[in-house]
């Protein structure tokens, strides 16, 4: 008898996590063995499942999906990951794949394209858009001079950048990314040196351009 791999669905949206594994489930014939919103219950299920595909939304109440996607590369690295998001892949596809993601899909893709990219990830293989593909290739010849310098924020750099931009002060981002006021006054310090601003003001200003061009 073949046996059935296994998988999890980490998501903050019960119904649409319910709706991912069950669809997973049928269409697929997979075995759903977990589904949580939270990244330490996530950590639990993947210790005491070993599942071979994690389907995960990088966005999770206040907690860094992409923590996970990091975690489960280095301490489960026979669990493929696929990130299911509402970003758009050009500001989070590529941080995905970096972080150890094998495939990216938007929440708001056809079920079909889903259930390719499922089967593609389980198998071990890439399962992004050929856009994403063609960028992740630049990179690896030697890079982009005309690149968006937001690209060099790190992961968690790039929350409080987006956060800046939605007009949030450094007491309210502080408890959205439940860190420090002392540190995201650091980070936002690291992201002027980055993006070559001088002030908090044209971070503000920059940050609040750049949503407006990459609203998500």
């Amino acid at each position: 008898m073949t046996i059935k791999q296994k998988f999890i669905v980490v998501d903050d949206h019960p119904v649409y996590r319910h709706g991912v594994a069950s669809l997973v489930q049928q269409e697929l014939h997979l075995e759903p063995v977990g589904e949580t919103g939270d990244i330490s219950e996530a950590l639990e299920l993947l210790k005491k499942e070993k599942p071979n595909l994690a389907i995960i939304d990088i966005s999770l109440q206040g907690q860094n999906g992409l923590d996970l996607v990091k975690t489960i590369k280095t301490s489960y690295p026979k669990t493929y990951v696929l990130v299911v998001s509402m970003h758009e892949e050009s500001l989070y596809g590529e941080r995905a794949i970096k972080a150890g993601a094998k495939g990216y899909v938007m929440k708001n893709s056809d079920p079909a394209d889903l259930l390719q990219a499922v089967k593609i990830v389980a198998d071990g293989k890439i399962a992004v858009s050929e856009e994403l593909k063609d960028r992740l290739m630049g990179l690896i010849a030697g890079g982009n001079d005309n690149e968006d310098p937001v690209k060099k924020l790190s992961d968690r750099e790039f929350e409080v950048f987006q956060l800046v931009g939605k007009g949030y002060g450094v007491k309210e981002i502080g408890n959205a990314l439940r860190i420090s006021v002392k540190t995201v006054n650091a980070y936002k310090e690291n992201i002027k040196e980055k993006l070559n601003l001088s002030t908090a003001a044209d971070l503000r200003k920059y940050a609040v351009e750049w949503i407006v061009l990459n609203p998500c």
